[in-house]
């Protein structure tokens, strides 16, 4: 049965985009290319609806039992607030600070729902905080959680791509745990964005929008904390396997900040769109990207098997990986200006 619904939201999250990319298409947004773009056409940016409505229907026959547990009727609430104003976002556009206060609202609810870490984690180290650390810090994964799969979904194929591989190893590690519904609801969000992935994969015919990739963005905090709170893997573990995202986002962000950049300005300087600036080009790029993914992934899983020795081995070999990437990045592009 669950297979079965498994490949419905996959049919369903495919035919919808494969509807949306026609031009007739209701609905149909187009993406203008403006200084954060790469890509040099107008392309439509709805494929992010097709990837809610299968998710939405995918979601149906879990619907009573679900609502069962702590916090699903607020995360469902927050996922509602924040595809409207996304759609609205890509639609006619609104102001930043309006976009970031509804975002708060939907962290808040999913905070008064409950999933509310009572313990900081670290391999070998637990941390009893005080309730309003563990709400500020919760309310804040969940808006840069938000805001991230957003500022990351600049390139062909590259955030259903991250969802796809992101998700698909939150439901091994629910596999794993023997949680069942942890794992369909994992696999469902894989699966919208497998669909979704057939047409966004490079040359791009279509992409998701905010309304998309704030919603799985979204996602993917929530069932972070889902599975903190039930003991699938603690929170750490999710960061890794969302670092592909996380490292470069963050990063860049901070960079900027540094520089005394507006960050909330529209830019090409995380590290993938410079890769495709160098000449990599999206395919490539994507490529190099899933690897990473996939690699990232594999040691999540891996993780929960680990002595807190070997699991503090991996956080510190991926930080080297992530650092040695960077300095790759930055001596290509050094490279190229001397030889220029």
């Amino acid at each position: 049965m669950n297979g079965l619904i498994i490949l419905l939201v996959f049919l369903l999250s495919a035919g919808l985009t494969r509807y949306l990319c026609h031009p007739a298409a209701k609905l149909r947004i187009l993406d203008a290319p403006n200084e954060r773009s790469l890509h040099e056409i107008p392309v439509p940016r709805t494929g992010g609806l097709a990837v809610i409505a299968a998710l939405l229907v995918g979601s149906l026959p879990f619907a009573l039992t679900s609502l069962l547990i702590p916090g699903v009727a607020s995360v469902m609430a927050g996922v509602t607030l924040i595809a409207i104003v996304s759609f609205v976002d890509d639609r006619s556009g609104v102001s930043a600070k309006f976009r970031l206060l509804v975002h708060g609202v939907a962290a808040a609810l999913v905070l008064a729902g409950g999933l509310v870490p009572e313990l900081f984690q670290l391999p070998g180290w637990q941390w009893s905080w005080p309730s309003a650390v563990s709400l500020v810090f919760t309310g804040l994964f969940l808006i840069w959680m938000t805001n991230l799969f957003n500022f990351m979904d600049g390139m062909d194929g590259f955030a259903g791509g991250m969802t796809l591989l992101g998700f698909g190893a939150y439901a091994v590690l629910g596999w794993q745990a023997g949680e069942a519904l942890f794992t369909v609801a994992s696999l469902i969000v894989a699966a919208a964005a497998a669909g979704f992935l057939v047409f966004n994969f490079p040359p791009a015919k279509i992409f998701m929008g905010d309304v998309g990739a704030s919603v799985l963005g979204f996602l993917s905090a929530c069932l972070s904390l889902w599975a903190d709170s039930e003991k699938i893997f603690p929170i750490w573990v999710g960061i890794l396997v969302f670092s592909p995202f996380i490292v470069d986002a963050t990063v860049t962000l901070l960079n900027r900040l540094v520089a005394g950049r507006r960050v909330w300005e529209a830019h090409r300087s995380h590290y993938y769109q410079r890769l495709v600036q160098f000449g990599w080009g999206h395919k490539k790029t994507v490529i190099l990207e899933y690897v990473l993914m996939i690699a990232a992934g594999l040691s999540g899983n891996m993780a929960v098997g680990l002595s807190p020795q070997g699991q503090w081995i991996l956080i510190i070999v991926w930080c080297f990986v992530y650092l040695g990437l960077g300095l790759r990045v930055r001596n290509m592009e050094s490279d190229t200006m001397r030889s220029g």
